[in-house]
């Protein structure tokens, strides 16, 4: 079986976006780092940056503008961030 632990969420659609969900981001980013894998995030609304902002995560988490760039980034390539 072939398992990716390699995760691209585009954001973009979301409507509602809190501490809560920063919190589940963390953890979510957590689990997937314990195997191996990682998260990364695309199209984020500007509410959603600006909560990444307020809880000082916008520099942790690995975002990028499309999500054919976030998923190009776990391949090695240059992509755009």
């Amino acid at each position: 079986m072939n398992t990716s632990h390699q995760i691209a969420l585009d954001l973009g659609n979301v409507t509602h976006f809190d501490s809560g969900s920063v919190g589940t981001l963390v953890a979510v980013c957590a689990s997937a780092r314990k195997v191996g894998g990682d998260i990364k995030f695309a199209n984020l609304g500007n509410h959603t940056k600006e909560v990444l902002q307020i809880t000082k995560f916008l520099t942790v988490f690995e975002i990028f503008g499309k999500t054919e760039d976030a998923i190009a980034s776990f391949k090695g390539s240059t992509a755009t961030r």
